[in-house]
């Protein structure tokens, strides 16, 4: 069986990627939960996953002996094991924007992921509120991401970005976790699109285990003193 190893679900938001696709998908894996004490070398995490990535860092896949760290890799290697489940969009061109997008969430977004890290359990709309008023990079990216999604829904007809659930649905789980956390503002279509994808069930295992967590690691929490 496949063996998904993750941090904690409130805060990370690599994590959730993999682990909403596998489940969304009902492909079968074991979860390997490792907790975010912090992220020096001496850390229980560091050392918990240096005998098993190359990068001591989360997400990793094993599959038996194969090693897969990358979420974009974890996500083409599932896909191709899998293909029964059309994780990616059976037309070719479709298939290609799909990958572009995730490439692109991949690498990009720097600004919006930066002054807003995923915090599930939260709800921080005055600080939303204050991000949005300062920081205009933050602004240059939800524009960008809703003139994707606008229009990837208008062309798919909905309700998911390709219609049905596919890998970049479950790449975009974790900003639509941060638009919420945050209410940074979103048109009406696009506030549909995210409750669309809250409401699928692989998503809302993933929130409810977060909130089940009762984990407050103040290095990852910017905003508050406590819960």
């Amino acid at each position: 069986m496949l063996k998904l190893f993750i941090g904690n679900k409130n805060y990370s938001s690599w994590s959730m990627r993999p682990w909403v696709l596998l489940r969304q998908a009902g492909i079968p894996f074991e979860e390997v939960m490792v907790r975010f004490d912090a992220f020096t070398p001496e850390s229980q995490f560091k050392a918990t996953l240096a005998s098993i990535s190359p990068t001591g860092k989360v997400p990793v896949l094993v599959d038996g002996d194969l090693v897969v760290w990358d979420t974009l890799a974890i996500a083409e290697y599932v896909a191709e094991q899998f293909p029964d489940k059309a994780l990616w969009p059976l037309d070719r061109a479709s298939r290609a924007r799909a990958r572009s997008i995730c490439a692109e969430m991949h690498s990009g977004f720097v600004a919006l992921r930066s002054a807003c890290p995923m915090n599930v359990e939260a709800h921080l709309p005055d600080t939303g509120a204050l991000i949005w008023r300062d920081q205009p990079a933050v602004r240059v990216d939800l524009g960008r991401l809703v003139s994707m999604w606008q229009t990837l829904l208008r062309e798919s007809g909905g309700p998911l970005l390709f219609g049905d659930f596919t890998v970049a649905d479950a790449y975009f789980a974790p900003i639509c976790m941060r638009l919420k956390t945050y209410a940074l503002p979103v048109p009406q279509d696009i506030q549909a699109y995210i409750e669309q994808l809250c409401a699928l069930p692989g998503v809302r295992a993933w929130i409810d285990g977060a909130l089940a967590e009762q984990d407050f690691l103040a290095f990852e929490e910017p905003y508050r003193l406590r819960r």
